[in-house]
């Protein structure tokens, strides 16, 4: 749902018909997140212009606030609508600037990226591999193993 590397951050399980952005979070790696949080963080972040060591000095503090962009999980088999898709990946996986994909996860292991996303051709790409900015629509949280036999049933029931 969130890969390992999120897991440090205030998270949450998205909704159907939602929009997100991947975004590149404090622990460097990339993730789904709300545009109006990030935007918001961004905004925050413009007027803070500290020295490292005073950023330090500020995160170790016991009384400091929290702010952080809440990653937003996914789970493995939903329905996405992945938008903006650079045209270095266009060409590598043989896809348009839009495309429909499925979300799922390569692997188990600890300490290991393992979310990605399959697109309609079966080509997969590690979410790690996106852009930061990239727009996401999630088109449904189901995975497609309980979608389609309903669907066939229904055909099926109408002959």
């Amino acid at each position: 749902m969130c890969d390992y590397s999120l897991h440090t951050n205030p998270n949450r399980l998205a909704t159907e018909g939602e929009d997100l952005i991947v975004y590149r979070f404090p622990t460097h790696s990339l993730g789904l997140a709300s545009p109006a949080d990030a935007k918001q963080m961004t905004c925050s972040a413009k007027g803070d212009k500290k020295s490292w060591w005073a950023t330090l000095k500020e995160w170790f503090s016991e009384g400091r606030v929290e702010m952080s962009v809440c990653a937003v999980c996914i789970p493995p088999g939903a329905q996405l609508v992945l938008k903006d898709i650079p045209q270095n990946l266009q060409t590598e996986l043989g896809v348009r600037t839009e495309e429909r994909v499925l979300f799922t996860q390569l692997n188990a292991c600890a300490y290991a990226y393992r979310d990605a996303v399959e697109f309609t051709n079966g080509k997969v790409v590690l979410l790690q591999r996106l852009q930061s900015g990239q727009r996401v629509r999630v088109v449904s949280l189901a995975g497609t193993d309980a979608v389609e036999p309903v669907v066939e049933e229904f055909a099926f029931q109408r002959r």
